[in-house]
């Protein structure tokens, strides 16, 4: 067996140990602001005229972990509360990109400086795209910060005010987000460890040579492609010691989680083809500058120096790796046990007034949520059951009209049809 091959597992459990005990702790501060910053809180600040709102929704966006398909409900639940286009736009652009866990697991794996740094350009590349979105289109920054109404139903009540705040935030940090980033951060650990031990060193610096074309080629690569901004910074590792520059790895994670297709398509459909032009060539821009500049701020060396830190002992590392990766297939678990008891209730039901909606677009729990919330606020909906797995969404009532559940679902950010015929 070749040697590389068999340095994959111990490379796969380095990384894990480096990355844990930062992410388990993500994990806890990303449940608290979920309670802390609910997105009624977003709501209320962001309407208004001028560069403020602008201002704050980048900056409110930035601690967020929201995926870049998880934020387009959000977005269009503030634009429809009154957030004007600049904000809505802002709040766009600063969220995918970072987030409290993973801005934790950067300074695990890729040092102080890119710590610093994703969250700063985050930020800055927020205020510049809503700035030249309320700059081109004045008429429609609008909204007076209107106050979203209390959810009252079974979508939100099941969170529990009665359960207490603590357990509300462990619950979202140690379960639905582990359910949500959980696969795709398994990937990214896989393709690190099968980088560092079968790519050479340096192999891509060959191939293109650090510089602004490495830095367009990474930011191109990841114009159309999902990467999670959790999950994809053990890629950075890998790419960075195969001899790709620090700001071309930046341009791959700043466009990665914000510009996929998907994502793309829906601010598209929600805020217009100007404000999506503007927020694609916002964030190519940003990525291009921000990779060139980072490159002038720190070097190859100094991020692989700060990748082996050691700042924690062995055994901690140890400990949390393990916790982590039962975090993760506990929520595996969970999540393949609700797609299944979806399954089996819609193969069992006969309900003459049950509807089937298809929803496409929908890529963690908070999408789930977005969506039963939406469709439980049609007229007559009794009950209303989304699966992630399949994309579909069973609707329960009396008098229902199927029409208004697909425009329901389409008022948060995704493309829905009735099962069986052609979206509305």
């Amino acid at each position: 067996m070749p040697d590389w091959l068999v340095s994959i597992p111990s490379d796969f459990w380095g990384v894990l140990g480096e990355m844990a005990p930062y992410l388990l702790f993500g994990f806890f501060v990303a449940g608290v602001l979920s309670v802390v910053i609910s997105p009624e809180f977003v709501e209320r600040h962001l309407g208004g005229r001028g560069l403020w709102p602008v201002i704050k929704a980048s900056a409110f966006g930035v601690p967020l972990p929201l995926c870049s398909c998880g934020v387009i409900p959000v977005a269009a639940s503030i634009r429809r509360h009154g957030a004007g286009r600049g904000a809505t736009t802002a709040f766009l652009i600063s969220t995918p990109q970072t987030g409290a866990d993973s801005i934790l697991v950067t300074l695990s794996l890729l040092g102080p400086v890119y710590a610093v740094y994703r969250p700063v350009a985050a930020l800055v590349s927020g205020v510049l795209g809503g700035a030249v979105v309320s700059a081109a289109d004045p008429a429609n920054a609008t909204g007076r910060g209107q106050v979203t109404p209390q959810c009252t139903a079974a979508c939100c009540s099941d969170t529990g005010r009665a359960h207490g705040k603590l357990r509300r935030a462990l619950r979202y940090g140690f379960g639905t987000l582990p359910q949500d980033i959980g696969p795709t951060l398994l990937i990214g650990l896989a393709a690190a460890a099968l980088i560092s031990a079968a790519v050479p060193q340096d192999y891509f610096a060959d191939l293109v040579p650090p510089g602004p074309v490495q830095i367009l080629v990474l930011m191109l690569a990841g114009v159309p492609i999902y990467i999670c901004a959790t999950a994809s910074i053990p890629i950075a590792v890998g790419l960075i010691q195969a001899g790709v520059s620090p700001g071309a790895v930046f341009a791959l994670l700043m466009t990665g989680p914000a510009t996929n297709a998907a994502a793309v398509a829906t601010v598209w459909r929600v805020l217009g083809r100007r404000t999506c032009l503007i927020y694609l060539a916002t964030m190519m821009l940003a990525a291009f500058a921000g990779g060139l500049i980072l490159d002038r701020i720190v070097t190859a060396a100094e991020v692989g120096q700060a990748m082996h830190h050691g700042w924690l002992p062995g055994w901690v590392k140890a400990v949390a790796a393990a916790a982590l990766l039962g975090v993760l297939i506990v929520g595996a678990f969970h999540r393949a046990s609700a797609a299944h008891a979806h399954a089996e209730q819609a193969a069992e039901s006969q309900d003459s007034r049950a509807h089937t909606i298809a929803v496409k677009g929908m890529s963690c729990t908070h999408c789930v949520n977005s969506v039963r919330k939406a469709l439980l606020s049609c007229e007559g909906v009794t009950g209303a059951d989304v699966d992630l797995a399949s994309g579909r969404a069973e609707v329960l009532g009396d008098g229902v009209d199927p029409v208004a559940l697909v425009a329901a679902a389409e008022s948060v950010g995704f493309e829905a049809s009735i099962e069986g015929g052609p979206p509305c």
